[in-house]
């Protein structure tokens, strides 16, 4: 029974994750390829828009009210019906553009809370957190690799339209199939929700001191660069001659999951703060090495920098996460992740996609729909001295630490917790 449970379970995560990999990563291609360069930040300032108001769907609605599986069922098909109907408003335009965007937005909308909504399906239905949970999450991010190699190495359909529809007809196939799912009933039927905790308030008095204070403040500035990457980074593949842009980014996906493997290994070594020093490190060596090699399209510093997202995703937003649930009482442990999350993939991310936006399209020439590779050697330069103040500001300001080194299991629940754009 737990092999059938685990297999049904570890489909569903990567289905979740398909969906995602297929279109997020290559719409920036295909809006600058239908002549909506100026636009390509649009996708990305939506998602933390979602980011932001799924806690509250999760929190007053879908915890309190309904199963689990029949929320995470009727999500998903509408959201993969309104991803497939996105490329059949493009046709007019720039007036298209609010349609398109609209049609995006009600994805993601939905979306969104189907992160929260998996997780919390899976870990009703294990027995063993610890070790059950590792190997159902791994699909997701396999999910995403998938994905990324089918529209982009295999159909090479990085600028079209097909990423959209495979992704909708994923999301509505993950859709019906999450109603054969255990039936699951709301984990919260009957407590009161409140505004505060739902947005973290109540954790936040809490666990507010000088080093937690340092610490968002860090989290939320570097997220401002972070989106110039998810935004751009396969638009700068396409512009440097890289064939199958998305199938190469999965290159940061498989150095993730070697690095959530090593986590523990590091962290008995390096402790809290240089974790995430280090992760803030990488953000900037990776931007710097992006911008070397713009000016001739240097492949494989390039993929170096891409190959550099497992120690940029691993070692600053799962630390981060397991810096929180250290300091966090059982009591306000979800509010507390809540609020990161919150901060980070919420506002940090939505002000780094309109900023990113502003400085692309400062530098778009008239009329083109994309930069050139000297433009996206200066476009570049920008988020590596911004990173690197704040790395700086960190590590002078940041002064605490976690005793317990924490478990395999901590990793793998941090992971969870921190699980946005991977």
């Amino acid at each position: 029974m737990d092999r059938m449970l685990n297999a049904k379970l570890s489909l569903m995560m990567f289905l979740e994750f398909f969906i995602w990999g297929a279109w997020y990563v290559t719409v920036g291609n295909y809006m600058a390829a239908i002549g909506w360069g100026e636009w390509v930040y649009l996708p990305y300032t939506l998602n933390p828009v979602a980011a932001i108001v799924s806690p509250f769907f999760l929190g007053m609605i879908a915890d309190r009210f309904f199963a689990t599986e029949k929320v995470l069922g009727t999500l998903h098909i509408l959201g993969g019906l309104a991803l497939m109907a996105a490329p059949l408003v493009a046709s007019g335009g720039e007036t298209s553009v609010v349609p398109f965007a609209t049609l995006i937005l009600v994805h993601v909308l939905c979306y969104m809370p189907t992160l929260g909504l998996t997780n919390s399906l899976a870990f009703h239905n294990i027995t063993d957190q610890e070790k059950q949970f590792p190997i159902i999450r791994v699909f997701g991010t396999v999910g995403w690799i998938v994905a990324g190699l089918l529209v982009s190495a295999l159909l090479v359909a990085d600028e079209t339209a097909l990423p959209l529809y495979i992704a909708g007809g994923a999301g509505v196939l993950m859709g019906l199939y999450s109603f054969t799912l255990p039936h699951t009933p709301p984990s919260a039927a009957g407590e009161k929700p409140t505004v505060r905790s739902i947005l973290g308030i109540d954790a936040l008095n809490q666990l507010w001191s000088r080093p937690f204070a340092v610490f968002i403040i860090a989290s939320l500035l570097i997220c401002i660069p972070l989106a110039a990457y998810y935004a751009y980074a396969a638009v700068f593949l396409n512009v440097a001659g890289v064939a199958s842009p998305a199938g190469w980014m999965t290159v940061g996906q498989m150095s993730e999951v070697l690095f959530m493997l090593l986590m523990p290994l590091f962290f008995a070594r390096l402790g809290v703060k240089w974790m995430l020093v280090v992760g803030m490190g990488a953000w900037v060596l990776r931007y710097a090495l992006f911008a070397l090699a713009a000016p001739a399209g240097v492949f494989w510093i390039i993929l170096i920098g891409i190959a550099l997202h497992g120690i940029c995703y691993d070692f600053f937003f799962v630390t981060g996460q397991i810096y929180v649930d250290k300091k966090s009482t059982k009591a306000i442990r979800g509010q507390a992740q809540g609020f990161l999350v919150l901060v980070t993939y919420g506002i940090g991310m939505f002000i780094g996609a309109q900023v990113a936006g502003e400085i692309y399209n400062g530098y778009l020439d008239q009329g083109a729909e994309a930069l050139t590779l000297i433009q996206f050697q200066e476009f570049w330069i920008l988020p590596t001295v911004f990173a690197a103040g704040v790395l700086l500001f960190f590590a002078l300001m940041f002064k605490d630490q976690v005793d317990t080194p924490p478990s395999e299991g901590d990793v793998a629940e941090a992971a969870l917790a921190a699980e946005q754009p991977q």
